[in-house]
């Protein structure tokens, strides 16, 4: 009787657990000419989707979470316009309090409302112009029709 038991305890853990599987996807597909390969961290209500270039540097993050990540950004640093999930959005270079970080110029920080209790914090750590213009093409085009994007987070 305590071997049933136990054995029923572990079918329900096993099947509780491939439904949060189910639940969670991963990160959204990039685009095949970006070059960069996501690199994922899934917790139980996040997933963390850091994408790396060729030469191994992290230079585009992606939270995907249910909870509202509560940035407010101060106008005076607003950037560029820009797109993800489908939802337009302004870049913000990030505030540093004032200290003079090497590289802050080809660094963005966005949030975005996807859907109801979906959303999506951003980064970008570009080593130049060129790359930062590039990398936030990429995050334009995330969220296209075939991946998806709103029902990534949980």
């Amino acid at each position: 009787m305590l071997k049933n038991v136990r054995t029923v305890g572990c079918l329900l853990l096993l099947a509780g657990s491939a439904e949060v599987s189910a639940q969670q996807a991963g990160c959204p597909s990039l685009p095949a000419a970006s070059g960069l390969q996501w690199q994922e961290q899934a917790q139980s209500d996040f997933i963390v989707c850091k994408a790396a270039a060729g030469d191994g540097r992290i230079v585009l993050n992606v939270m995907l979470t249910p909870r509202d990540p509560g940035l407010n950004f101060n106008r005076t640093l607003r950037a560029e316009r820009g797109s993800f999930g489908g939802e337009s959005l302004y870049w913000y270079t990030p505030d540093m309090g004032g200290r003079d970080v090497p590289g802050l110029d080809f660094r963005r920080i966005t949030t975005v409302k996807l859907a109801r209790n979906h959303y999506a914090q951003i980064w970008i750590d570009a080593g130049d112009a060129g790359e930062l213009a590039a990398l936030q093409q990429v995050t334009g085009e995330l969220g296209s029709a075939d991946s998806g994007l709103a029902g990534h987070a949980r």
